[in-house]
């Protein structure tokens, strides 16, 4: 047994990080099926202090992958997909763009941007139908999969987007925003694969956390539906404030 874990888990990580890695997934995709967000950043947080840097955003990407494909697979019914059908162009050329550009962008003002972003569309006016119309979905997913390619923190800012789309509906939002996230995170394994990140050696923890997500899943829906669109939409806003708030004390740590 003991070969077997050596053999599918990656090399260096302790035991008890593989477990608090599994565990934190299911309480974290349990947080977004429930709330809508939160959880993607918080485990990518959590992974940030037990996992080593090179290893964190390519698995982070590939995990919440796999959760945002369990997620939008059990609400499949509720997905708009007329913006999905917008969104993918925008990942693709977002995708190649990166991958072209493979460059240290400038992360504190890049921190700033999104979460100025993030508290307009949160407590902002509602923004014109032309801007979350076709051309506008597709003009969002480029910008956020070449910007989340590097940086990893865009799903705040691509969950208020879908929110002002949906009208705060609730199950619409959730699953809406699973399909986009799930294309999101696809091309990263195709860019970092090409750019030298060796998955095979995370594929264990990857699927196990996958696995465990999915659990979290199941249950943080079955509490969505107890939870009405505007006590909904009230701690959606709540917590994208939070996540926008964190990444301007990060921006702003890093200048002092």
């Amino acid at each position: 047994m003991q070969a077997v874990l050596e053999l599918v888990l990656p090399t260096g990580v302790p035991g008890l990080v593989i477990v608090l890695l599994i565990i934190s997934s299911i309480l974290t995709s349990a947080l977004t099926a429930s709330m809508g967000i939160g959880g993607g950043v918080l485990l990518l947080a959590i992974m940030a202090l037990v996992m080593p840097p090179a290893a964190i955003i390519p698995v982070h990407g590939m995990v919440q992958f796999g959760s945002n494909a369990n997620r939008a697979l059990m609400t499949i019914r509720h997905i708009n997909w007329r913006v999905i059908l917008w969104f993918l162009p925008g990942v693709i050329i977002g995708a190649w763009l990166a991958s072209l550009f493979l460059v240290d962008l400038p992360l504190p003002l890049v921190q700033l941007w999104i979460a100025g972003f993030i508290l307009l569309l949160c407590w902002g006016p509602a923004i014109p139908k032309v801007a979350t119309g076709r051309a506008g979905t597709m003009i969002a997913a480029t910008f956020t999969t070449f910007v989340s390619l590097f940086v990893g923190a865009t799903g705040p800012l691509v969950a208020a987007f879908i929110k002002q789309q949906q009208e705060g509906e609730r199950l619409s939002t959730v699953a809406t925003f699973a399909a986009a996230m799930s294309l999101q995170h696809a091309p990263k394994a195709i860019v970092y694969g090409a750019a030298g990140f060796v998955f095979g050696e995370w594929l264990g923890l990857i699927l196990l956390m996958i696995a465990a997500g999915a659990l979290g899943t199941w249950a943080g829906l079955h509490l969505l539906k107890r939870i009405s669109d505007q006590r909904f939409g009230l701690i959606f806003n709540l917590l994208l404030t939070l996540l926008a708030l964190r990444l301007i004390w990060q921006a702003a740590s890093s200048w002092w």
